[in-house]
């Protein structure tokens, strides 16, 4: 098993190849010998065996929640439905093993002398699935789509991938009939025009593109709910795989696309199974499954390890767990604004900073991960625990420049003192400071083992220091996000998971007070001041600046407490090991699907 490293290849029958160096990447092809044994190339390592490549066949992936059906790039909100976006769409550019951008439907980019103007030129041998043309048509109309006035209304999310560009506000407000922060040049040349120097531009421009000419006459206020978004057959792309069909709930079924500008998939079909992810080391055993990418499960890597036949490949993941705290809440309306803080109604019983700080010492966050050596806690030491939300493969990692909270359930009892919550009627719980019974809800999802495990802990850890919690039945993870979501009226605690982005570790889509995916509904001006100053462009593009502007804004936030960071684990990857061409990047092991391969 190999640990920590950027890049991990399948070439050839067992090949491994691993690029030594941060762990932020792409990936490129590795060198192989040709005596199946091991070469040293600079940093890279490099394993084959003798068995022969084998066209056709189908690989089964595990998936341990369902998708929301919802296909669409500009619009979807589940990782689950990413997994299968991310091999059936395409972005402009993708990244290499040093998180620097090279090209992908765009073969080449230029600045202009400020940083304020992005220029793209566009491959052009690019089609769509159903055999149309790839254009700079399809690139103005997605970014102008998600400039749309229905757009939000609509449940987008991704405005940060216009909201700089020129024009964004009148169009968005429907002032302004076109969009100018987009402008098509010819048809294989198109511009993003910020309106200022954006030290972000090439991750803010990296989405992947809609096809113009299957959405072009539907109101972007329906493109959510129309089959182009959800049926197979009917989902459009420019990736290797195509969605043919699914089963809702069981599984998901991607054919070849045998026009890809890469070249033909060697496979026929990749298939993603929704399986529980207790049973998944067991069905990979058995041959029911080939690959599981990124979460088996901690408790079974030994024993995964140990079968023959079978690959396992662990690395630091880019993203983390996290209890949030729903600060505020708001109506719950059909079509109310998810990020308009002027709507919202303070959830009173999680004002109190130090009843937040209570709870981080009063959960035993590293006995959930363990010990490494021992084995023990849910993780089995395969993960680290966080203070802040940048984990350990992102730049922005700086563990030793911020305190966390430690456990200690005599300080948290001390700071429940302090602030009012005691216990009046000898019950055992604490009343709230007015002396009313106080109770947490907590609400969690299915799907993640670790997760499911973890939900009575914090219960039992925060009722050790008094504190009541009602733990909630379970959602079905798509249920339960789409009311961490919305703005529900009843949350207090929840758990979920965030990844940052491999192009840019800016945390201000999950916490900036107007950003859509500020679940907690925080608003903090000393916060959004620091997120703002970190992307500056007169200085941002010194990442010197940007790590330190970081480090005053993960002080804000560890002391002002809107969110617990609990984890961020090892993902853990493991698969038949005549299953090559598998390239597997600090943050994806989608991209290249075509050069996936059996071999006999």
């Amino acid at each position: 098993m190999k640990k920590n490293k950027a890049l991990y290849v399948l070439s050839g029958a067992v090949s491994v190849g691993l690029l030594l160096g941060a762990c932020s990447g792409n990936a490129v092809d590795s060198p192989s010998t040709d005596d199946g044994g091991t070469t040293d190339n600079g940093g890279e390592e490099t394993t084959e065996s003798t068995g022969d490549p084998v066209e056709g066949g189908n690989v089964n992936l595990a998936m341990f929640s369902a998708p929301e059906n919802l296909f669409n790039p500009i619009f979807y909100t589940a990782l689950y439905d990413a997994h299968i976006l991310d091999i059936t769409h395409e972005g402009l550019v993708s990244q290499d093993e040093s998180f620097d951008f090279i090209p992908r439907l765009a073969e080449d980019w230029d600045f202009n002398d400020d940083n304020s103007e992005l220029t793209y030129t566009l491959r052009q041998d690019v089609k769509w699935h159903d055999g149309e043309d790839f254009t700079a048509d399809d690139v103005v109309f997605t970014f102008t789509s998600i400039a749309d006035p229905e757009y939000v209304g609509a449940g987008g999310v991704r405005v940060d991938y216009v909201n700089s560009l020129v024009g964004y506000e009148e169009y968005s407000s429907g002032d302004v009939d076109e969009f100018e922060g987009v402008e098509k040049v010819d048809d294989y040349t198109v511009t993003f025009k910020f309106a200022e120097p954006n030290v972000k531009a090439l991750a803010d421009t990296a989405i992947a593109i809609l096809p113009e000419h299957v959405f072009a006459d539907i109101p972007v206020g329906e493109i959510p709910e129309v089959p182009e978004s959800r049926d197979g057959g009917a989902v459009i792309g420019t990736g290797p795989f195509k969605l043919k069909e699914y089963m809702e709930g069981e599984q998901y079924i991607l054919e070849a696309n045998e026009d890809y500008y890469e070249g033909a998939p060697h496979l026929d079909t990749i298939t993603w199974k929704i399986v529980g992810q207790s049973v998944a080391a067991g069905m990979l055993e058995n041959g029911e499954l080939d690959y599981i990418p990124r979460d088996l499960a901690p408790q079974d890597a030994a024993d995964v390890e140990a079968l023959d036949g079978i690959e396992l490949f662990e690395q630091p993941q880019l993203g983390y767990q996290y209890m949030g705290f729903k600060l505020n809440h708001g109506p719950d309306d059909e079509g109310a604004p998810l990020n308009d803080s002027s709507i919202w109604e303070v959830n009173e019983k999680l004002q109190s900073k130090e009843l937040r700080q209570a709870i981080a010492h009063a959960f035993n966050r590293a006995a959930v991960v363990g010990d490494p050596e021992a084995g023990n806690g849910l993780l089995s030491g395969r993960g680290i625990v966080l203070d802040a939300p940048f984990p350990e493969s992102s730049w922005a990692y700086n563990p030793d420049a911020i305190e966390g909270y430690e456990y200690d359930p005599g300080k948290a009892e001390a700071l429940l003192d302090e602030a009012g919550y005691v216990d009046v009627n000898d019950d055992g719980f604490r009343e709230d400071p007015d002396g009313n019974e106080f109770v947490l809800n907590l609400d969690y999802p299915v799907g993640n083992e670790t997760r499911e495990r973890m939900a009575p802990i914090i219960q039992e850890n925060l009722e050790e220091v008094g504190l009541k919690v009602d733990l909630r039945t379970p959602r079905e993870a798509a249920a339960h996000f789409d009311l961490i979501e919305a703005n529900n009226t009843d949350f207090d605690l929840f758990l979920a998971g965030w990844s940052l982005s491999s192009g840019d570790p800016d945390p201000g889509p999950l916490y900036k007070s107007n950003a859509p995916y500020n679940y907690a509904r925080w608003a903090n001006e000393t916060s959004d001041q620091l997120l703002d100053d970190a992307v500056n462009p007169e200085f941002a593009f010194e990442q010197e600046y940007r790590q330190e502007k970081y480090v005053e804004w993960a002080q804000n936030f560890v002391e002002e407490l809107p969110v617990l960071p609990i984890y961020s684990e090892n993902e853990i990857h493991a698969w038949n090991s005549k299953l090559t061409g598998v390239t597997i990047k600090p943050f994806t092991f989608k991209h290249d699907t075509h050069l996936w391969q059996w071999t006999e």
